[in-house]
């Protein structure tokens, strides 16, 4: 395996150990610098934790019912990042839903106690969730959850790119995601996601036209946030990055449900 080969692989551990509790090799190590490149395979990690969630709701459908099915599907998927961006999107509930000041609002968001806000929106998401899995035909759901997961980080990483950081990026959680990252780093998310549409478009050229509204549906949401925290906040923060992740899988899940639907008809 040649050097620049063996670092990517490097970084894909690196993406993959900072945004899920899955174990990775010893040999992989760690450098700070390395946190921040290997943001451009977040979208892989997204595809790791899809297809880990789609494999449980087909086991899940072949023994219980879709909906149990879809609720085990999304709480592996929860499991297996560690509530990281669900813990993210409580956090921003109750920072921005009190109507705070900026700054009282990321003193609530640093808070690790959830307020009524965050378990309340915790609740309405998750169950949206599981309840657009549930009605999806398992194809349409694993697909779903692919790109879902996929898409959302690359949002994430795009917000990264664009927005600076609200807080004092020396009392980050993650310290090099404080910091602006290159445009290549962008770039190459992006290839992650339109390399999954295109696999997908192989296994099913009929899905030309959801996958198109996946891409327009998370780059809307990923607007309308990184707007929403700008005004409010002067930027994005861990927690924030979380949340757009959330609001970007569940809009791209209520597009496949709109697209079947659709089909249905």
């Amino acid at each position: 395996m040649s050097t620049t080969w063996r670092h990517e692989l490097r970084l894909f551990f690196i993406a993959l150990q900072f945004l899920t509790r899955l174990p990775v090799p010893r040999w992989v190590g760690f450098e700070p610098d390395w946190l921040h490149a290997s943001a451009r395979h977040f979208p892989a990690v997204g595809l790791v934790v899809g297809a880990w969630g789609a494999l449980v709701l087909a086991l899940g459908h072949a023994f219980f019912t879709p909906a149990v099915a879809a609720w085990l599907s999304t709480a592996a998927t929860v499991w297996c990042t560690g509530a990281f961006h669900e813990d993210g999107w409580a956090d921003t509930c109750d920072g921005l839903g009190s109507g705070a000041p900026r700054a009282r609002a990321l003193e609530i968001m640093k808070d690790s106690r959830i307020g009524a806000f965050g378990a309340i929106g915790l609740v309405l998401l998750l169950g949206l969730k599981a309840a657009t899995l549930a009605d999806l035909p398992l194809p349409l759901a694993c697909a779903a959850l692919l790109t879902g997961h996929a898409l959302s980080r690359t949002a994430a990483v795009g917000l990264i790119h664009m927005l600076p950081y609200a807080g004092d990026p020396d009392q980050a959680k993650a310290k090099p995601l404080a910091h602006a990252i290159a445009p290549q780093v962008w770039w190459v998310a992006c290839g992650w996601s339109a390399a999954l549409g295109l696999v997908l478009l192989a296994w099913h050229p009929g899905w030309w036209g959801v996958l198109v509204a996946c891409g327009l549906s998370a780059a809307g949401l990923a607007v309308a946030c990184g707007r929403r925290f700008r005004q409010r906040l002067g930027g994005i923060t861990g927690d924030t990055l979380g949340a757009a992740q959330q609001v970007v899988e569940a809009g791209i899940l209520l597009t496949w449900l709109a697209f079947a639907r659709q089909s249905w008809a």
